[in-house]
């Protein structure tokens, strides 16, 4: 397996991860006895950072990689996160807490659900703009020092977030959408960010939430409770603009002799590295497809052709809805 350190002093991690959310949340249909295989295959396979969060169910998703998990503890560097709060009754309804209490409490109850006696990696899944990031990061400081946090990450900050709350504690990892779809961490500094401070970049959806594989040809392919059905970038015109983009990146793998996936993944690996990608799949042969990335070296001529195709902000809509963006820290 490919390692990649997450940050200047931080862990060492597989270069791809496994991001497990839509294997209980947001992308349809889904079985647990078929993800619980596939996290034993993924670790198997010598990855080991397992991506999930309070938020994913809500809470049912760290509960399926704690019995993942058990076992092969020292197989996995989990990462989970908190701050997205979810009411069990009313799914769909969001809200931000950065407060310290809350904090606090999150992590205990993350212990709980995933069985365990520590959290790798611990991030804030979205800025509260209500609490100076300061007191939050104080907090995820504190757990630290208690033992139950290893290391600390931040998700969907700004540059100057990020760089306010390195002053409190060193953060290992800044997580955020990025792919060839998702360029914004190039065009808004965080990336600069994150190589000026030495925080690694941990790149979720870095296939495009699926789209990028040339899986899909209409919105009709998705479940009809599939999040989406609803997303900006798969809906009407833009579904049908964005899909002559991915047409292009499958000309693109075939001359490589890869896969879409690969090829996608192989670029964002190609971006430095710093940077790590947690594709998520349900499946273990998408999975293994996903690493066959990993031996897809992309040459500087093949990198620009890349970017020929998929120039930043080439993708048709908002990566959101617009409530979503809105808890998006910029």
């Amino acid at each position: 397996m490919h390692m990649r350190q997450l940050g200047k002093n931080g862990p060492s991690v597989s270069a791809l991860g496994l991001g497990c959310m839509g294997m209980s949340d947001f992308y349809g249909a889904h079985d647990d006895a078929t993800s619980i295989a596939t996290v034993h295959h993924a670790l198997e396979r010598g990855i080991n950072l397992l991506d999930t969060a309070d938020a994913y169910g809500p809470h049912t998703n760290e509960v399926l990689i704690g019995k993942a998990i058990r076992g092969r503890r020292d197989q996995a560097f989990i990462a989970t996160k908190f701050g997205i709060v979810r009411d069990p009754s009313d799914p769909a309804k969001r809200g931000i807490d950065g407060s310290p209490a809350y904090v606090r409490a999150s992590c205990d109850a993350s212990l709980r659900r995933l069985g365990v006696d520590h959290l790798d990696l611990y991030y804030q899944h979205r800025v509260d703009p209500r609490v100076p990031i300061e007191e939050t990061v104080g907090a995820m400081a504190e757990l630290v020092q208690a033992g139950k946090v290893r290391y600390l990450g931040l998700s969907e900050a700004s540059g100057a977030t990020l760089a306010r709350a390195f002053k409190v504690h060193p953060i290992a990892a800044l997580q955020v959408e990025f792919s060839l779809w998702t360029r914004d961490p190039q065009e808004n500094g965080m990336l600069d960010a994150c190589r000026a401070l030495g925080v690694g970049l941990v790149a979720y959806s870095p296939l495009g939430r699926g789209f990028l594989t040339g899986a899909f040809a209409s919105p009709d392919d998705f479940d009809a409770d599939d999040y989406r059905r609803n997303s900006p970038r798969f809906q009407g015109e833009n579904f049908a603009r964005n899909l002559q983009l991915v047409e292009q990146v499958q000309a693109l793998a075939a001359d490589k002799g890869c896969t879409p996936a690969q090829l996608a993944l192989a670029w964002v690996l190609a971006q430095g590295p710093d940077v790590v990608g947690i594709p998520g799949t349900r499946r273990r042969d998408r999975l293994d497809d996903n690493l066959g990335a990993l031996d897809v070296n992309l040459s500087a001529a093949e990198l620009r052709a890349i970017d020929a195709v998929f120039p930043p902000d080439v993708a048709a809509g908002p990566r959101y809805a617009a409530a979503m963006m809105q808890m998006i820290n910029i």
